[in-house]
């Protein structure tokens, strides 16, 4: 009995380790601080014209500046909430690496869409405009960055604490025609969003630039 025994143990483990030897099953790889290969995120040809456009400005403001030339963050405005509009592009190889949903601020909301833009204290608004990324912290909602505003329409990010940050209530897929959740008025993406941005900041040499627009 005790043979018997030993003898099933030891075909389960030979058939166990040759399911893995032979078949190698593929897992989905967990991005946790380093990054998969870059892929090639496609869009419609209009939204790519228009991150391609803010792209080459963001390019040459940074090179002027000091900024880092590899990489930018972009936000369109004119994409409803339900879709992806938060871009990661790649400036060398000319295209959008990464696309997540992200908040718009609820003073800006009307029927779901982003149309009110103000750069006012309280005003609850997204601010349009070129921001540097600077350094990160421990906020209220975890991990968050720093934003400076660079222009006259959202110089006052610093002071109205306007941060990329992430929280529970943005999903990881498009829920289109829905709606997310609404931010006072910061860029907020969900935790695994801000996890793959965060490979992002922490290995560019210079501060990546966020461009908010619409």
């Amino acid at each position: 009995m005790k043979f018997i025994g030993l003898s099933f143990l030891l075909m389960l483990a030979l058939s166990v380790g040759g399911y893995f030897f032979w078949y190698k099953p593929k897992f989905d790889p967990v991005v946790s601080g380093k990054n998969t290969s870059p892929a090639k995120i496609k869009v419609d040809k209009t939204t790519f014209r228009r991150v391609q456009q803010k792209a080459k400005n963001l390019l040459d403001f940074s090179k002027r500046v000091g900024y880092d030339t590899n990489y930018c963050f972009l936000v369109d405005m004119r994409i409803s909430s339900g879709k992806k509009r938060f871009f990661v592009y790649n400036l060398n190889t000319d295209s959008i690496e990464l696309a997540g949903l992200v908040t718009h601020g609820s003073g800006s909301d009307k029927d779901g869409d982003a149309e009110i833009f103000s750069n006012k204290p309280q005003s609850y608004c997204t601010s349009l405009g070129t921001y540097k990324i600077g350094n990160d912290y421990m906020g209220r909602f975890g991990l968050a960055y720093k934003l400076s505003g660079l222009g006259a329409t959202n110089s006052k990010a610093y002071e109205r604490n306007v941060v990329l940050h992430a929280h529970g209530c943005v999903p990881n897929e498009e829920v289109y025609p829905l709606s997310i959740c609404q931010s006072l008025g910061c860029p907020t993406v969900s935790p695994s969003f801000l996890e793959r941005l965060t490979y992002y900041l922490e290995n560019a040499e210079n501060p990546i630039l966020l461009e908010i627009y619409r």
